[in-house]
């Protein structure tokens, strides 16, 4: 404050001595001259120094009074609050909402500023030579400039800084001041117009121009003055508020920065530096990345881009829809935005090649003006400046694009997918969906960065042609010919490149077909011993593909060889054309012509990649295209009414449906229902009959032929093949409802879950496995019941849903799912279960797609046929179970009470009572024990099953780099590829050197040598150097082809050899995206992306070697220069990599949930989840979006800095040249380093960003050495210790202290097991849910290492052979069918060891022949993926096949009886005795007359040997628990009335 009056009283003393006319040391000259200035400039010069110091004087008494006002808040708090712009008001967010006009306000203060700089400088230098050259120099002329300087920085920054204190009228001193300097500007604009009448031209200065320059600058701010407003508004933010509490998962609380970046910080990037600066730190995570712009984010792009796409289709609904014009209607503005710095670029790009002649005429000794060399420096400079600047807004705005689309783009794709009807299912398998989505959106999405060159083309060409026709006169028409002759020769090599690119593109869909198969079914081809098989078919694939990759790189090495010889062919034609029309050609013209041709350079290159992009985005296009107008599901399939409208439920009139619209015979025909809300009804028919679909054409799932389906209130599903979501299983039971916990816990024990998760290490916050891999069958089960009955549905639809659950638990369920929790509801539920079926209010018998029976238990009883067959089987079952008689009294009255249908039992004190109760008690005691053993557990927190997807952190090894480089050839054509590099390199300087130097320097001078040598060493140098890059570019694509497929089929046998563990606790999509994603990016990019470094790399040092061979002194500049890029790249690519990194791993997800959603299309449909599931992926669209789209910023931050530097570096060179005396240095050599010189920052930007993308990609070769390294399972084969080739003769196993874990921080499941199963029994294995049955298979299968003990067959150690040998040995029909994509001989017989007529023995032993021969096809009938047009019944069958053609010593059945109804179960039975009479046959099954007849039972409870004897002895023991299993299952199945 105190500066302000002592410089008014220095201000008063110095007048007051001019005044007396004292000299007062110097000052009295500089006042003198102050007053010799004109009277505006004077006033100009007063008014804006005082307001400054007003200015000043105001901050200073705000700064004092802020000091005063926080001692007086520290004092009392109550002043707290009372501010009068606050961010947040009670909790609540406001947000800045920055218009334009304060943008154009801002906008105008600095544009002014930069012009008074500009005048400035420019006068200072002048001033400043003036004096060097010892004239008298009149120094007033700055004052204005300076005063101006001054007062328009405190006026820029004072009205930026309103955006930070958000005033709604901008200061009123900011107001007055603008008015002042509007008035001052047209008082001097008046006057100038005065002089210009009478002076004319001798009136222009820097000045005049510059008061023109601002006047419309200054007009437009007089009206902001007089109007006031700032434009800058808060309102409250709901936008940001809103996605962090209903979409986002916990993340970043901030949009952002970009989203209201200033002008300044968008043109330089540095809204970026917040999150480089914490990526420098630390890697960088997820939460680290702030949210996406509103705009940015997919919903919004998804949004415009279905609504174009919708109203095109309803147009024109007969004709194909052009997608790729509804995405050019929805995104045209950013288009058009991102076309202008595009053609802004391009045109400055080529002011250098068009002055470098004037230039060289400069060095030559050719003035035209005053400091022309300084001016063309200056113009050099400005234009290099504006092409760096507007690069980075072109590449970014490109890429912002492309990620719009691809977003947009992917949320189409999965909406139908989720909407596809059968039949379009059919012709688009999940790997083809999957790619539409990983490869043909990506492509679509990448085509924006051509966009532009449709139109640019034309442009740069005439431009190149006009600086031609100036350098070369009418050799520029040759040079028009050469560049159409190279463009035509490379479209037939584009067409042919991209008929690969298809051929290609349909391998790599098949590949990844087979390989999605492989992975679901991972379990069977193993325990089958098949994986050798299958491998060996995915590298048969692989190889097809293999063979288009090849043909498709080496196109490409020949287009790369065509681009590089382009430039130099059309020089070559140009310059031989003037030579002998005998042209006089000096340096300047031939060094203007050599940089053209630079510039050209790009245009010939982008031509063949346009077209092949133009190709190969028009395929993807189509094929997106085509799926988005497949047909989806009929709309009107089922007719939904409210709730309570009607007190029919379900009501089907003459309803016929069928899969497939081409079969003559329907699917389900003749079918008339009416269901009345609450009824319980149930399915029942043999294999085949239609069950199963009659519950989808309630959804509406099967296509109508013909008649009406109504269903009144909400539907739930429960499907025969439980489909699990990845995620825990509360997320799974609540499926995007909010937690009630009373409802939720009724739920629980509805659905007997409650001891599973009290067993579970983490209940249920346990993570599952890819599609529920770490539950039993029958706890999938539960808890797809639990899923549905959580929903509170008014209609439940369950498709067999007792089938994987055990006898005690199945009657548990009925009791208390159907009959209890849903006793009010309408249930339609299919069964093979008779017992459960006089419970039904109604039952529907099917035959063939027809209801041939429709009644009540009794009725139809009565009634006979079908129905009495199904019923009596079950009963021929259960008169085998033979319960023995304990001589009670009370149980032998009571006892055949219980058989007594229809009557209610006296449930006094009957033997199941006393047993039930029995079981309930015998178990309390251990079962408490265990409990809390659990939740000691639960509470220890141990490791869950499925981890998070791993990544690298920090740099990318070396290891990685080299063990790439030595992939090939042991890396011996590395140095063949730098040698050929270097070699182009050298050889295209020695030919722009010889040109320049041969050349005379001015128009009449001699030449150095004749013209015919000097075009024939032009053209030897010339197309030597090509030969060279087409040997590399060769070599480039050899060694990229060696190296991919060396990595393939190291990962491919590393996963195939890899322990069942490994793929219980990886979601298939991981995987997937290792060999698809990453696999094409070390197909297609990684070879050209090292070669193209190298390449970078030689031209960057050559380009630095011929600039400082001109002017050492550059060196001085390029050494600092290298170190500042060093550290730069260094600082960038600490965010970079681990951006990367993210968005490698956040694309798993998206492609996981696409693949789930796909295979539970039906039952997300069934809940009417299908919004849900919509936001879901949109959100995992924006978690992709949002490290991307900082990914992208992140390397034009990085180029634009790089740019600017090397801008600096060629200015320095360019005033180095100017300053250097005449005749110094050569003209012509000087001229060359500027023609190098100019592309010095593209070459430099280049090298940077083929480093960078090279490391980024890199990443993916880091991503496919990690599957190249997991940990092997034992070996296939073990040579020492081969059983021999009839083991096992006799099939006895042996199993000794045998324990069992699935990993090491899990606890043990099977506990000390000490049995022996003697050759050529049958043995049942029984136990409930959860109690280890299925565990002690897979370590029978050695699919899990015991932790201890030994499991021995016929006196041999499993655990010393190999596991094919064991494995091949040994057969199996699993809980799951599953049917591979093929043929049903296929299906049977994959390894092709057996004749078609064993296969059809097979096929008529196990209940299929007919159903085959009935097919047009026989053996070659198609099974399509994951076996969807066989039944789960017929699917079960074609095990049992293979299992007969395998005819095994040891066979297992792992519930393999589950999904068929009791008749075809006994037949099934009957075949395995005949079968498999010499073979010891393990069956784990629920339904007890399946293992009733078996020599031994072994009865397991909670992984320990319960009991194991005869079924006679057990069942005669009281106290045995598997008679009471019997009791209960003999009781349920007479006694249900009971419930």
């Amino acid at each position: 404050m105190m500066g302000v009056p002592f410089w008014l009283h220095k201000l008063a003393s110095l007048s007051s001595a001019v005044a007396a006319g004292s000299p007062h040391g110097n000052n009295a000259p500089l006042l003198r001259t102050i007053r010799g200035l004109p009277v505006l400039e004077l006033s100009s010069v007063c008014i804006n120094l005082t307001l400054c110091l007003v200015f000043l004087f105001v901050v200073s008494v705000r700064q004092i009074s802020v000091c005063i006002g926080r001692i007086r808040i520290a004092k009392d708090d109550s002043i707290a609050g009372s501010s009068p712009i606050s961010r947040s008001f009670d909790g609540e967010i406001f947000v800045v909402n920055i218009g334009y006009g304060f943008k154009l306000s801002v906008l105008s203060c600095f544009y002014v500023l930069f012009v008074q700089v500009l005048v400035l400088g420019f006068d200072g230098t002048g001033l400043v030579r003036e004096a060097s050259s010892g004239k008298s120099a009149d120094w007033s002329g700055l004052c204005s400039p300076a005063a101006q300087c001054l007062a328009w920085f405190l006026l820029s920054f004072s009205a930026f800084h309103c955006k930070l204190n958000v005033p709604e009228k901008f200061p009123l001193l900011l107001r007055v001041w603008w008015l002042a300097s509007f008035f001052i500007c047209l008082l001097t604009l008046h006057a100038d117009v005065r002089a210009f009448l009478v002076e004319g031209s001798a009136h222009w200065s820097s000045h005049v121009v510059a008061n023109f320059a601002c006047a419309p600058a200054l007009a437009f701010l007089c009206y902001v003055a007089a109007k006031g407003d700032t434009g800058v508004q808060t309102s409250r933010n709901s936008d940001i508020r809103e996605p962090l509490l209903l979409e986002e998962e916990a993340g970043p609380a901030k949009v952002t920065p970009y989203n209201d970046a200033g002008l300044f910080s968008l043109a330089t990037l540095s809204w970026l530096n917040p999150l480089l600066s914490i990526g420098a730190k630390r890697p960088l995570e997820l939460r680290d990345i702030p949210l996406l712009a509103p705009n940015d984010r997919a919903k919004t792009n998804y949004k415009v881009l279905k609504s174009n796409w919708e109203k095109l289709k309803a147009e024109n609904p007969s004709k194909q829809s052009s997608l790729a014009w509804a995405i050019l209607k929805s995104f045209w503005r950013e288009a058009a935005c991102n076309a202008i710095f595009a053609g802004l670029n391009t045109l400055v790009s080529y002011v250098g090649p068009f002055l470098i002649s004037y230039f060289v005429d400069y060095l030559v000794g050719k003035e035209t003006f005053r400091h022309e060399g300084y001016i063309l420096a200056g113009i050099f400079f400005g234009a290099k400046l504006v092409e760096t600047l507007t690069t980075r807004q072109w590449y970014l705005g490109v890429d912002i694009l492309g990620m719009h689309v691809r977003s947009a783009l992917t949320a189409m794709v999965y909406r139908k997918g989720l909407r596809l009807s059968s039949a379009a299912k059919q012709s688009h398998t999940s790997g083809e969906i999957v790619n539409y989505m990983a490869v043909d959106v990506q492509r679509v999405g990448d085509f924006s960065w051509y966009l532009h060159d449709i139109w640019m083309l034309p442009m740069q060409i005439a431009l190149a042609l006009a600086i031609l026709y100036k350098n070369v006169g009418i050799a520029s028409v040759a040079a028009l010919v050469a560049t159409i002759v190279s463009i035509i020769v490379t479209v037939p090599v584009a067409r042919i490149q991209e008929d690969y690119q298809d051929k290609l593109m349909a391998a790599k869909d098949d590949r990844m077909r087979k390989t999605s198969e492989c992975l679901r079914n991972m379990r069977i081809l193993k325990l089958q011993a098949w994986e050798d098989r299958y491998r060996v078919k995915l590298e048969e694939m692989r190889n097809v593909e293999f063979k288009w990759l090849r043909k498709a790189l080496y196109s490409q090495a020949f287009i790369t060889f065509i681009f590089w010889s382009s430039p130099i062919f059309v020089g070559a034609v140009t310059f031989g054309t003037s030579i002998l029309m005998s042209q006089q050609l000096t340096a300047g013209s031939v060094l203007s012509a050599l940089a053209t041709f630079r510039i050209l350079q790009d245009p010939l290159r982008n031509f063949p990649d346009l077209v092949s992009m133009m190709a190969q985005t028009k395929v993807s296009l189509d094929r997106i295209s085509g799926f988005l107008q497949d047909e989806e599901l009929q709309e009107d399939a089922t007719i939904v009414l409210p709730q309570g409208t009607t007190k029919i439920a379900v009501e089907i009139k003459n309803g016929e449906f069928c899969w497939d619209p081409s079969s003559a015979r329907p699917t389900l025909s003749g079918i008339q229902l009416k269901v009345e809300a609450g009824m319980r009804v149930a399915v029942c028919g043999m294999v085949g009959s239609g069950k199963s679909s009659f519950l989808s054409c309630i959804l509406g799932e099967v296509p109508k032929v013909a008649g009406e389906v109504r269903i009144c209130g909400s539907a739930a599903y429960v499907s025969q093949s439980a489909w699990i979501q990845s995620g825990n299983i509360e997320e799974n039971i609540l499926f995007g409802s909010p937690m009630d916990k009373a409802r939720y816990k009724s739920v629980i024990h509805a659905c007997s879950l409650k001891k599973d998760l009290e067993l579970l290490s983490h209940g249920d916050q346990t993570i599952i496995g890819d599609r529920g891999i770490n539950l039993s069958g029958g706890q999938k089960q539960r808890v797809q019941l639990a899923r549905a009955l959580y929903q509170d549905a008014d209609i439940y639809l369950l498709d067999d849903p007792f089938s994987a659950v055990d006898v005690h638990t199945g009657s548990e369920l009925f009791k208390e799912y159907i009959l209890t929790a849903l006793a009010t509801k309408t249930v339609i539920f299919v069964t093979h279960q008779v017992e459960f079926l006089p419970a039904a209010d109604m039952i529907l018998v099917l035959k063939e797609g027809r209801i041939i029976q429709a009644g009540k238990y009794d009725d139809l009883l009565q009634a006979g046929t079908d129905f009495e067959t199904l019923v009596s089987a079950h009963h021929e079952a259960i008169g085998a179970l033979d319960i023995p008689n304990h001589s009670s009294e009370d149980s032998d009255e009571n006892l055949p009470g219980s058989v007594i249908l229809g009557k209610k039992c006296n449930a006094g004190g009957s033997d199941v009572d006393i047993l039930a109760k029995e079981v309930h008690e015998g178990i309390s005691a251990p079962e408490q024990k265990a409990i809390k053993e659990k939740k000691k557990a639960k509470r220890s927190r141990k490791k869950q099953l499925v981890q998070e997807e791993e990544r690298e952190r920090g740099r990318v090894s070396m290891t990685v780099y080299l063990s790439y480089m030595a992939a090939a050839y042991k890396g011996l054509l590395i140095p063949l590829i730098i040698i050929a590099q270097s070699l182009f390199q050298f050889l295209q300087i020695g030919s722009n050197w010889w040109m320049a130097w041969a050349n005379p320097q001015t128009e009449g001078d001699q030449p150095k040598v004749r013209p015919m040598v000097l075009l024939i060493v032009y053209m030897a140098l010339a197309f030597g150097s090509s030969w060279f890059i087409f040997v590399r570019a060769v070599l480039v694509a050899t060694f990229g082809l060696a190296a991919a497929q060396k990595l393939f089929s190291r990962m491919l046998t590393s996963v195939f050899r890899a322990p069942m563990s490994f793929f219980d606790s990886t979601p298939a999509g991981r995987i997937l995206n290792r060999v698809s994603v990453d696999q094409s990016v070390v197909d297609l990019d990684i070879p050209f992306r090292l070669g193209g470094f190298a390449s970078t790399t030689i031209q960057l040092i050559g380009i630095v070697c011929v600039m400082a061979k001109v002017t050492w002194q550059v060196i001085l500049l390029v050494i600092p220069m290298a170190v500042a890029c060093l550290w730069m790249q260094k600082y960038y690519m600490a965010s970079s990599r681990e951006l990367v990194r993210i968005v490698s791993i956040q694309k798993s997800p998206i492609m996981h949930l696409f693949g789930e959603s796909i295979a539970g299309a039906a039952t997300i449909r069934g809940f009417g989840q299908e919004k849900r599931f919509m936001k879901r992926n949109l959100h995992l669209l924006d978690c992709f979006g949002r490290p991307f789209f900082y990914s992208i910023a992140a390397i034009e931050w990085l180029c634009l800095r790089m740019e600017l530097l090397s801008t600096f570096v060629f200015a320095f060179c360019m005033i180095l040249l100017i300053s250097f005396p005449h005749g110094t240095i050569d003209p012509s050599m000087a001229g060359l380093a500027v023609t190098y010189g100019l592309n010095l920052n593209a070459r430099l930007s280049r090298w940077i960003l083929s480093f960078c993308k090279l490391e980024n990609k890199i990443i993916s070769i880091e991503r496919i050495y990690q599957y190249c390294q997991i940990p092997s399972e034992a070996p296939p084969v073990i040579e020492d210790s081969r059983p021999p080739s009839t083991w096992p003769e006799c099939g006895m196993i042996e199993l000794i202290d045998l324990k069992v874990r699935y990993k090491e921080s899990l606890p043990l499941v099977l506990h000390d097991i000490n049995c022996t199963f003697p050759g050529g029994t049958r043995i049942g294995i029984v136990g409930r849910t959860g109690s280890g049955k299925s565990t002690l298979i897979q370590a029978l299968f050695r699919l899990i290492e015991p932790s201890s003990g030994r499991i021995i067959i016929d006196k041999i150690d499993i655990s010393k052979v190999g596991l094919h040998d064991l494995r091949s040995r040994l057969s199996i029909i699993p809980q799951d069918p599953t049917l591979f994509e093929g043929t049903i001989r296929g299906n049977l017989d994959p390894l092709e060891e057996h004749s078609d007529v064993e296969i059809w023995q097979a096929l008529d032993k196990s209940q299929l022949g007919e159903i085959v021969r009935e097919k047009e096809l026989k053996l070659d009938t198609p099974v399509l993926e994951s076996g969807d047009n066989w039944s789960v019944g017929q699917r079960q069958l074609v095990s049992l096949g293979r299992a007969l053609l395998k005819q095994a010593r040891i066979l297992v059945l792992d519930e393999a009886t589950a999904s068929v109804d009791t008749a075809t179960d006994n037949l099934i039975q009957g075949i395995l005795r005949t079968e498999f009479k010499d073979c010891t046959v393990c069956t784990i099954a629920h339904r007890i007359p399946t293992v009733i007849d078996s020599d031994l039972v072994l009865v397991l409870n909670e992984g320990r040997v319960a009991e194991f004897d005869t079924p006679a002895r057990l069942l005669e023991d009281r106290s045995s628990m598997f008679l009471k299993l019997v009791t209960e299952y003999s009781s349920r199945s007479s006694g249900i009335p009971e419930f």
